[in-house]
């Protein structure tokens, strides 16, 4: 098997803090499947987990000498727990595929719950955990960084909340954030520069809305129109439709059925979309919003999907089944860890080494922890399709200063 991880050479004398450059992840090379977004912003993959079940009995794999806590919610209902185990596949699987790993997993059931979080946390640390991985939902990651920040001990989460990042607390997710930063720094490297933008007034459309106006003065752009709708889409789309004259960009944040509707909506008020260049974020990722004669050549912010292509073919030839799209997560912190393992001794886990500005490459590419817990990630921009979404701008091989 081809090594997966690669260390780039250093001049001699170079400083630990600009001589990590590890790239991790299997080689992404083509495969097959694909995989769609969920709307996961808040806390969850999914529907809520209903009642647990019997929790599952603590899982040790691997023999290596540094302990690694990993967090899933293992016994939760429904999508939650199907999420879980998929996770739990990939964590064995990035062990697998990674050459003599140092590194020993133990494998907790935090039930989707911060009870059951600080459980595992507690049982983790006690058994010489040096760094937890997970919980999955906002609301658990608290009471795991509490016990962790307690030990000193760095916490790579999984949830898509940035407010429960923070000291010692990283989250290795898809944050709209990236997305939005990436469209729009696209949309203005071709020329547009008034955008229009119609937003769900949930928490994601709050955090999306954030980025977007923060990121389009940022590149240069202004803000022609702005609308948050709830249930009642129609009203915002006629809005924004009278003022789409002076806009040459829309950007519609949602998961893809809410997209298709808001498309609709704006057709009734009168708009024509083929004026102005849809932007969106990874949520379009979805066969409704490819199968929308409306959002064709729509652009969207979204990893390459080469490396889910690929991992989706090895865990399927593996386990026999789909990954979910957030198994990715799990592969990558567990290889993540196991690489700072192997070549950056005891400094392994500390702030300066997981918040090295050259970042890391995983299954999705790119991406870096900042030292607020939040994370960047290098996104490629597609092009919505009949057939499904097309690269028409490459994921970037590094990080800018």
């Amino acid at each position: 098997m081809v090594g997966p991880f690669n260390r780039k050479s250093q001049p001699a004398g170079a400083t630990r803090r600009t001589a990590v450059g590890l790239i991790l992840g299997a080689p992404l090379l083509g495969a097959c499947a694909g995989g769609q977004f969920s709307n996961a912003f808040s806390s969850q993959p999914g529907p809520a987990p209903g009642p647990a079940g019997p929790p599952q009995q603590p899982l040790a794999v691997g023999n290596g000498q540094v302990k690694v806590g990993l967090l899933l919610p293992l016994s939760a209902a429904g999508n939650a727990g199907v999420a879980a185990q998929s996770m739990k596949n990939a964590a064995e699987m990035a062990l697998a595929e990674f050459q003599n790993p140092n590194i020993q997993l133990l494998i907790k059931d935090d039930a989707g719950s911060p009870q059951g979080a600080q459980q595992g946390t507690q049982q983790a640390l006690d058994e010489g955990a040096e760094i937890i991985l997970g919980p999955l939902f906002a609301v658990s990651v608290p009471a795991t960084a509490q016990l962790a920040r307690g030990r000193g001990i760095p916490v790579i989460a999984f949830s898509t909340d940035s407010s429960v990042a923070g000291r010692g607390v990283y989250l290795l997710s898809f944050l709209p954030e990236s997305d939005v930063n990436r469209i729009i720094e696209y949309s203005t490297s071709i020329g547009k520069r008034s955008f229009a933008a119609l937003l769900p007034d949930n928490a994601y459309g709050n955090v999306v809305e954030a980025a977007f106006k923060q990121a389009v003065p940022r590149r240069g752009g202004r803000i022609a129109a702005f609308e948050k709708y709830g249930a009642d889409r129609a009203t915002a789309a006629r809005n924004v439709a009278q003022t789409l004259n002076t806009a040459d960009a829309l950007f519609i944040a949602d998961d893809g059925d809410s997209v298709v509707s808001v498309a609709d909506a704006l057709t009734a008020a009168g708009a024509n979309l083929r004026n102005v260049q849809l932007l969106g974020t990874g949520l379009w990722d979805n066969p409704r919003v490819f199968a929308s004669a409306a959002l064709q050549g729509g652009l969207y912010a979204a990893p390459d999907p080469a490396g889910f292509r690929s991992f989706s073919g090895r865990y399927r030839a593996k386990y026999g089944s789909d990954p979910v799209r957030t198994a990715t997560l799990a592969y990558d912190a567990v290889a993540l860890v196991a690489a700072l393992a192997r070549t950056q001794g005891t400094q392994r886990f500390s702030s300066d080494v997981l918040t090295n500005p050259s970042g890391f490459a995983g299954i999705d590419g790119l991406f870096r922890f900042r030292a607020d817990g939040t994370n960047e990630r290098g996104l490629a921009v597609m092009r919505v399709g009949s057939g499904g979404g097309v690269a028409v701008a490459g994921s970037p091989k590094s990080f800018g200063a």
